[in-house]
């Protein structure tokens, strides 16, 4: 029984110890881990630290980020340039990959709305990328307008330039050779020149060609013989014609302004300064080529009256009292281009030796070689038609006007232009101006709204 009792004592020391051992380590683990907590927290408030930091670095560069005053300026569309033209490879093929030699881009055009462009990647390739104003999405309704924006860090100005025919083109590849008709702009079809009773009249001549009897084809094609071998020149239009009613009072005024030779106009202005506008008769191209005379104002150098007109010669000291700069400006430079137009003009006639040290510049060369001179061969190059000759003196006396504030004194300008002042009175009335005699001198005035004086278009009676 002792041993037992010693036993069972021994057993319960053990099991007590157990118990004190599990306590102690118990209190170490909890002695432990809120160690471990602060240890975690202050991870967690570096991280937070390292945030703030992050965020202030972002905060100084958004600041150093450069911000920039900008001037819009909006660019007309020049119908004697062609508009940027934007369009995109849904195929996902990139330009700028190309290694060596770039992309080839062509460019047809037949009216101004309607484009095609073909880009050929490179020479050896088999594939071409075909986009068109009037195929594929082209034609598709469309509400908005884009435009190109181009922006200039040197000067501030973002350029805002509309694309060609307001479209972004789909350029989808195609294969070389499968789809060359393509590749040209397609003509106009016949269908829009021929009237709906002509297509009845080729549809049925098929129809019979197809379906029909011989005695019908037969009769269609003597018919088409006859018409062939009777029908001249020109008498497709001629029999278009026939059918048409004439309006005598437009057919009056086009033949009116078309002899007159008058420069772009507007019958309805009530101002004479929208009348003739300045606008169309000099291009916005042409005016940084016309600031000669304001040089040679600014730097205090004689203008010399053998470089220039006694017309443009007679206004310098007008032009010298001008305040306003942008007035100033505008004068000379028209007066500028009136000296290029009388230059012009002498170049193409008998006397043509005074003008071989004037300069004009290639821009307005190319413009009075179209617009004042024959592009027919029968027509000699040193002498014009009378038509251009007329249609440019009738530029000259209307810049000539604006220059004199729309009150024109005539001697000077016709000995410029070496015609009579009885031809540039005439001149002058074509172009709707009335005569005033002031101080024994005539003058010339624009009244508003123009009105053009009616040409005499009957023909006289022959005597018997």
């Amino acid at each position: 029984m002792k041993k037992l009792k010693k036993k069972l004592k021994s057993a319960q020391q053990q099991q007590e110890l157990i118990q004190k051992i599990k306590l102690e380590a118990i209190e170490l683990e909890e002695e432990e881990n809120p160690v471990k907590k602060k240890k975690k927290k202050k991870k967690k408030n570096k991280d937070t630290t390292q945030e703030v930091e992050n965020d202030k670095i972002v905060m100084e560069e958004e600041e150093k980020i450069e911000t920039m005053e900008i001037k819009i300026e909006l660019v007309k569309e020049n119908p004697e340039k062609i508009a940027p033209i934007v369009g995109y490879f849904p195929s996902g093929y990139n330009c700028s990959s190309e290694e060596k030699n770039g992309p080839s881009v062509t460019v047809y055009t037949k009216k101004p709305r309607r484009v095609q462009v073909v880009v050929s990647p490179n020479q050896d390739s088999n594939i071409e990328f075909f986009g068109s104003t009037h195929e594929g999405e082209g034609p598709d309704c469309q509400i908005c307008t884009y435009a190109l924006g181009v922006l200039d860090r040197d000067t501030h100005t973002l350029k805002i330039v509309p694309i060609a025919s307001n479209k972004i083109l789909r350029l989808e590849p195609r294969v070389k050779g499968l789809n060359s008709d393509e590749k040209k702009l397609p003509k106009e079809s016949i269908e829009e020149d021929v009237t709906p009773a002509e297509k009845d009249h080729q549809k049925r001549i098929e129809l019979t060609t197809v379906f029909g009897s011989k005695k019908d084809q037969a009769k269609d094609k003597k018919h088409a013989d006859i018409k062939e071998k009777s029908a001249p020149k020109g008498q497709a239009v001629i029999d278009k014609i026939d059918g048409v009613k004439i309006n005598k009072k437009a057919l009056e005024t086009t033949v009116g302004i078309h002899s007159r030779n008058i420069p772009p106009h507007d019958t309805i202005a009530v101002t004479p300064e929208r009348a003739y506008p300045l606008d169309q008769i000099i291009l916005s191209a042409e005016w940084d080529h016309l600031l000669d005379i304001l040089e040679h104002m600014q730097s205090g150098t004689k203008i010399s009256p053998d470089a220039y007109p006694s017309y443009v010669c007679n206004r310098i000291d007008k032009l010298m009292e001008i305040k306003d700069e942008e007035e100033k400006k505008k004068l000379s430079c028209i007066c500028s281009y009136i000296t290029h137009l009388i230059k012009f003009k002498d170049q193409r006639s008998a006397n043509s030796a005074s003008t071989k040290n004037h300069y004009l510049p290639g821009i307005l060369n190319r413009r009075f070689s179209t617009t004042f001179a024959d592009s027919d061969s029968n027509h000699k190059r040193n002498f014009p038609s009378i038509e251009k000759r007329n249609f440019l003196i009738s530029y000259v006396l209307v810049l000539a006007l604006i220059v004199d504030g729309y009150r024109t004194d005539m001697y000077d300008i016709a000995r410029d232009l070496k015609i009579s002042v009885g031809t540039v009175r005439e001149h002058y009335t074509n172009l709707g101006c009335k005569l005033k005699l002031e101080n024994k001198t005539l003058y010339a005035t624009l009244p508003v709204p123009l009105e053009f004086p009616k040409l005499n278009t009957r023909k006289r009676k022959r005597r018997n």
